[in-house]
């Protein structure tokens, strides 16, 4: 953990139906000081929409050798690398040369997002998934955060119902290659 982060608990329920996923919630989330409501909203949004075992959080926003997020198999091997953001062209090459799977989640224009790649060497780019969600629903969301947050998340057909802290919010999970 993060010198100077701030620990913030999210407990609820989990009803991924694309998926069938159904759990219920317990995660402790460390906020570096330098990070925003948005950006640490949306780790634990890509956290639970990519739930399956083996996922954790990464070693956090400084961290240079983790994703926001991963996910391991039981033998430790890296299957997934999730990032949050906007990380640069450099973060996603190394990304998918480690993980078979490499996904983007971004609180921001998703196409500014995208444009910061172009040109550049990005392993398996056409493979890298990059999600983002309706305009305005992170920071409506991040608007409702506490320390300890109750939380149900609910997707079908990649629309998200989030309720957060007794306060509803709605939006689709729009996807798009990375390039």
């Amino acid at each position: 953990m993060a010198a100077g982060a701030t620990i913030y608990t999210f407990t609820g329920q989990l009803a991924d139906i694309d998926r069938g996923v159904y759990e219920t919630i317990d995660i402790r989330v460390a906020r570096h000081p330098s990070e925003t409501d948005e950006f640490m909203l949306t780790r634990v949004l890509a956290y639970l929409l990519e739930f399956e075992e083996g996922i954790s959080f990464g070693g956090g926003i400084a961290s240079t050798d983790e994703p926001a997020v991963l996910v391991r198999d039981l033998t430790g091997a890296l299957t997934a690398w999730i990032e949050v953001g906007a990380p640069d062209a450099a973060r996603l090459h190394t990304g998918s040369m480690q993980a078979p799977r490499t996904v983007v989640y971004t609180h921001r224009d998703p196409a500014k997002v995208a444009a910061a790649w172009a040109g550049r060497r990005i392993h398996r780019a056409e493979e890298i998934r990059l999600l983002s969600f309706t305009p305005g629903f992170i920071d409506a969301a991040a608007a409702t955060l506490e320390r300890r947050n109750q939380i149900t998340l609910s997707i079908t057909e990649r629309r998200a119902y989030l309720d957060l802290n007794g306060v509803a919010h709605e939006s689709d999970v729009i996807e798009r290659t990375a390039l």
